[in-house]
């Protein structure tokens, strides 16, 4: 008796796929990851950081600048306008307010996504500026003039957000 054996071509075995798609997928993985690597700038590495380790002493002397001025800051985010109002009040009565101020949005883990605006005085401590597009995320909002400094953040991009800015002490 003579036994009839039905043999299978390659490319119709079920396990033959399995080992080709699992190497396959971990490739196409890798080559994803890596055009992520070359699009995206993540701004981690820095080339000098002495020369960064410097500038914080100078940042810290602005926050106790601003301490010492007694300065706050109350921001309205308003997205639907992209408009930013900010109230800047000082405790010290020879405060003179700058015509511009620097707003800057800082992405908390992407420094490519960060953005400034300039701030112009409207009357007595009101700025107004337009309102850069944010990426869902956490911000670090930083309000500075060459001498002063001051700090806060948003915890969530929304409508309308209102912030609190202070010095960093």
């Amino acid at each position: 008796m003579t036994e009839h054996v039905a043999t299978l071509r390659w490319y119709r075995q079920p396990l033959v796929w399995m080992l080709i798609i699992i190497p396959g997928s971990a490739v196409v993985a890798g080559f994803y990851t890596l055009y992520l690597a070359i699009v995206s700038f993540d701004g981690m590495v820095v080339d000098d950081y002495y020369k960064q380790g410097k500038e914080i002493n100078r940042v810290l002397k602005r926050d106790h600048r601003a301490g010492a001025l007694g300065l706050t800051a109350d921001a309205k985010f308003d997205l639907k306008t992209n408009q930013v109002q900010l109230v800047l009040s000082a405790s010290n009565k020879h405060f003179e307010y700058p015509q511009l101020l620097r707003l800057s949005f800082l992405h908390s883990t992407r420094a490519g996504n960060d953005q400034q605006i300039a701030m112009v005085l409207q009357q007595h401590g009101h700025y107004r500026g337009i309102l850069p597009k944010l990426v869902p995320g956490r911000w670090d909002i930083l309000l500075e003039d060459k001498q002063w400094r001051l700090v806060g953040n948003l915890a969530k991009v929304d409508y309308q957000a209102d912030v609190k800015l202070k010095p960093s002490l």
